[in-house]
């Protein structure tokens, strides 16, 4: 999911990217970059041009029976390689990737369909990691900011094609799935 014109999250988000510049190193996150990794199909080169369209008018079909869902930006949880704030609640989009998953299992085989489910733990991340080390110094960082939360309804999933050649994740949108 990507959060184009969301200046609730963006707001959120800068509140812990600000705080975090005081921390050890990590990659802050601009707002253009700001998503929530629901669900991979693979890698481009190893995805045909007939698979990605048929996933893609599957997850079209499925998502678009589902209502569009609101959810909270706010908290913050420093993680093993990421600084994130976890989408509250969680299980409405739990439903929406439980969607994306059978549209891709449709095509390729449910028991083809990459990354285990019972994993998924929805988030945005504010800032990656680089450097190992203890967690501790980035939650004293993070600690005293308590934004309010940022209200966000998700109207659409997106197919995006992405790299991370410059230190985070940013793509291209492929396709643009609407809900209800």
């Amino acid at each position: 999911m990507t959060f184009e014109d969301q200046p609730e999250l963006y707001r959120v988000a800068d509140s812990y990217r600000s705080a975090l510049t005081a921390a050890p190193p990590a990659t802050l996150i601009p707002d253009q970059w700001l998503h929530l990794t629901m669900q991979g199909i693979g890698f481009t080169d190893e995805t045909s041009e007939s698979r990605l369209a048929a996933i893609i008018d599957n997850a079209r079909e499925q998502l678009r029976k589902l209502p569009a869902v609101g959810v909270e930006f706010g908290e913050i949880v420093v993680a093993d390689e990421a600084i994130v704030m976890p989408a509250i609640p969680a299980e409405p989009v739990q439903r929406l990737r439980a969607a994306t998953r059978t549209a891709i299992g449709r095509v390729v085989g449910e028991d083809q369909v990459p990354e285990d489910p019972g994993r998924f733990r929805p988030h945005v991340s504010v800032a990656y990691l680089t450097a190992a080390g203890p967690a501790e110094p980035y939650i004293q960082t993070v600690r005293p900011i308590a934004p309010q939360p940022a209200a966000v309804t998700i109207t659409h999933v997106d197919l995006i094609e992405m790299h991370r050649d410059r230190r985070m994740y940013e793509w291209q949108v492929v396709a643009r799935m609407p809900l209800r």
